[in-house]
């Protein structure tokens, strides 16, 4: 009888383990799962702010733009244009007039292309399209069909004078481009109004070419309006083109 008894106290004993060690496990499966959600939702947040970091200086990627205007080296400005010497002049947006200054030197196929573009009149009443102020601020310009999907019927690269600290300062003038693209430059360009660090991707920076000289404080109050629907990243709320262009 004393036997039969500590045979049934052994067997609860081991049941009792079993269900022990079995709730241990089942309880490292759930942490481990819950720890790999977490994993998994950081990587995905992550995914998303490279896209959108990648996407926010972007002109349309060249497979979304016209076959004919793909790269085309023949038609891209010579960087000779640029004269390896410093440029400078007047940007006028509505009535904002801004003094710039553009490096031939550092950035001579950049400044050959805005040359080009500038003394035939391409930018000559186009809208700036878009406007950042949520961690980026810069106002995007140059695109003839006003919505960020055009260029002037070619790109090129690559990439010239992009900052090593990915630090934009206030008045830096710096050339658009399809993220991880550095061959995607066309037209488009943006205008930092107040200092921004905008991160590297697979192809490096931004192309700086040039900077404002004169006339910031007018073109922050001209954007204080901020953008359409309260948003930070689209159309501003005042309409802002492209006046005259004089360089010298």
């Amino acid at each position: 009888m004393r036997d039969s008894k500590k045979m049934i106290t052994a067997a609860a004993n081991r049941r009792a383990a079993f269900e022990a060690e079995q709730k241990a496990e089942l309880e490292k499966k759930q942490k481990l799962k819950a720890q790999n959600r977490k994993w998994m939702i950081a990587a995905a947040l992550s995914v998303v702010a490279a896209v959108a970091i990648q996407g926010l200086f972007a002109p349309a990627a060249p497979e979304d733009q016209p076959a004919d205007s793909l790269s085309n080296s023949s038609i891209v400005p010579d960087p000779a244009l640029a004269e390896a010497r410093t440029w400078t002049g007047t940007l006028n947006l509505n009535d904002v007039s801004l003094g710039i200054e553009l490096d031939g030197a550092a950035s001579p196929q950049s400044t050959a292309n805005f040359l080009s573009l500038a003394q035939n009149g391409f930018y000559k009443d186009l809208s700036c399209h878009r406007l950042t102020n949520g961690g980026f601020f810069i106002l995007q310009c140059g695109d003839p069909n006003g919505n960020g999907q055009g260029g002037p019927g070619y790109t090129w690269g690559p990439i010239e004078n992009a900052p090593s600290d990915n630090i934009y300062p206030a008045g830096t003038i710096a050339m658009a481009r399809v993220g991880n693209d550095p061959n995607s430059q066309g037209s488009q360009f943006f205008i930092v109004y107040e200092d921004t660090q905008i991160p590297s991707d697979s192809a490096g920076g931004y192309s700086v070419f040039g900077r404002v000289t004169s006339g910031l404080d007018q073109l922050v109050d001209l954007v204080s309006t901020g953008v359409e629907g309260g948003g930070s990243d689209g159309k501003p709320v005042t309409p802002i083109s492209i006046g005259t262009i004089a360089l010298n």
